[in-house]
Parts: structure tokens; C-alpha cells; sequence
């Protein structure tokens, strides 16, 4: 059996994330509509397409990763062009390799990064805004930066979360960078791994912060459990930008 790996932007504005969290239906997700392309090229039944990170509802991807198993003989230039064809137009598969057996895009992933887009003109694009949020005043960089290096490091990141189950809630985040111009600002979180809706409501805290909704000491608060966590801020806003590999 080959073990194909495929580089994966996508437009995640009308899906249910790239799979249904504790489902057993597939939904109308990311993974399903590729499975479904799979299955039609290959003539196989493919039990699982394995994610590099699990993307949430309305979420986009620059680079998702992802892997699957065949027999088929195609060779990857065949792969690209045959999914690039029947797969929707907000879904595109910018790259296919064969893989060593091992390879999981999940269990080797070694880092991941997320990208927040925010445009903060006068008046909001109508072109940007499906794809960006807009924040109708400048928000103070200078507390969210100082907000960020308290986040970052290895923390319990439960209370940062939605997570109801996982082995720990232990991350670490490597590095959290916020920049801009007078148009766009980006937030840049670069981190081991993410818990469900982490990334999101880490994003959410930073802007009530720089809001002055919030104030810095409360991240410590959060992080005890003597305060609630910020909601999440707007998935349609999000990227994963990047998935590293040894």
C-alpha cells in the first residue's frame, strides 16, 4: 500500500469543519467532500483521511496536511489533477507525495500555526469581509503584545478551551505575534499543538485586551479558573497557516 500525503488549502466559510467532532455521519465537511473524491479515483473504499490539525467550522486552511492509504497506481501528478477537477472550487489540493509508511500527518506534526486577519480601515471591505474581522477602532498592540508574553510558554490550557477529553491539556506556545499597518493587522500563533477552540478563544482574549475590556492581570485568572475565558472570536477570520514536520 502507498501512504500519499497532500498539501490542502481550503475556504472553510460553508463547511462544518474538516471532520464532525464525535460523529459518525461525515456531514458536510472538508474531509468528506476529499473522501468523496478519493473513493470515485481509486475505486477503494478509504477509511480515513488523517488531518495535521482538525480545523473547526468556518475555518480556513494556507496548508493543511493530510494522508491517506491506497493500492492505486496513479501516479501524484494524476492525483493532483484528477481532485483539483471533481473537488469544489473552495477546496484545492496544492500538493501530493508519496510518503513513507510511517508517516501520519497527525502523530509526526511537530508544530502548527494559525493566522487571525483583521482589518481595521474606516470602513470595512466589502470584498474582505467574509474573510477577515473588522475592528472598528484601533486595538492597544502594545497591551495585547504584553497580554501575549504571558501566554506563552508551556501552560494547563483547559481554561482556554472547549475541550470536554484529552489526554492533557498541557501546550506549549512557541510564539505569539501581532503586527500590522494602518489597514490589516495579524495575529500569529505558533504553538506544539492546539485544544478545541483554543486557538480562537486565546484570539478573543488579546482583542478584549486591546479593547480595554479586559484587563492584563485577568490571564492569570483564566489560566486558575477564577475568572470565565473570552467567547471565541469569529472563525471566519482564522488560517492555518502551517503544519512543521521533522
Amino acid at each position: 500500500m502507498r501512504n500519499i500525503m497532500l498539501t490542502i488549502e481550503y475556504d472553510g466559510s460553508r463547511y462544518q469543519g474538516w471532520a464532525r467532532l464525535g460523529k459518525d455521519e461525515p456531514g458536510n465537511t472538508i474531509s468528506a467532500k476529499i473522501l468523496d473524491v478519493l473513493t470515485k479515483m481509486t475505486g477503494e473504499d478509504i477509511a480515513e483521511l488523517y488531518c495535521g490539525c482538525r480545523t473547526e467550522a468556518g475555518i480556513h486552511a494556507y496548508a493543511q496536511v493530510a494522508n491517506f492509504k491506497t493500492g492505486s497506481s496513479m501516479d501524484v501528478h494524476e492525483i493532483k489533477h484528477y481532485l483539483n477537477r471533481y473537488l469544489p472550487m473552495d477546496i484545492a489540493i496544492t500538493d501530493v507525495r508519496d510518503v513513507p509508511e510511517r508517516f501520519h500527518a497527525r502523530l509526526n506534526a511537530v508544530s502548527k500555526t494559525y493566522v487571525y486577519r483583521m482589518t481595521i480601515a474606516d470602513v470595512p471591505s466589502v470584498f474582505d469581509r467574509k474573510h477577515t474581522f473588522h475592528c472598528f477602532r484601533m486595538p492597544d498592540v502594545r497591551l495585547m503584545q504584553e497580554a501575549a508574553l504571558l501566554l506563552t510558554g508551556e501552560h494547563d490550557f483547559r481554561n482556554f478551551s472547549t475541550v470536554k477529553k484529552a489526554k492533557t491539556t498541557l501546550r506549549e506556545i512557541y510564539d505569539i505575534d501581532i503586527y500590522g499597518d494602518e489597514e490589516e493587522m495579524q495575529i500569529m500563533i505558533h504553538a506544539d499543538d492546539f485544544l478545541h477552540n483554543m486557538a480562537r478563544i486565546i484570539i478573543g482574549t488579546l482583542l478584549e485586551i486591546g479593547m480595554g475590556t479586559r484587563q492584563i492581570e485577568e490571564i492569570e485568572e483564566i489560566f486558575n479558573g477564577e475568572v470565565p475565558a473570552s467567547a471565541p472570536c469569529d472563525p471566519k477570520a482564522l488560517y492555518l497557516q502551517e503544519i512543521s514536520y521533522y
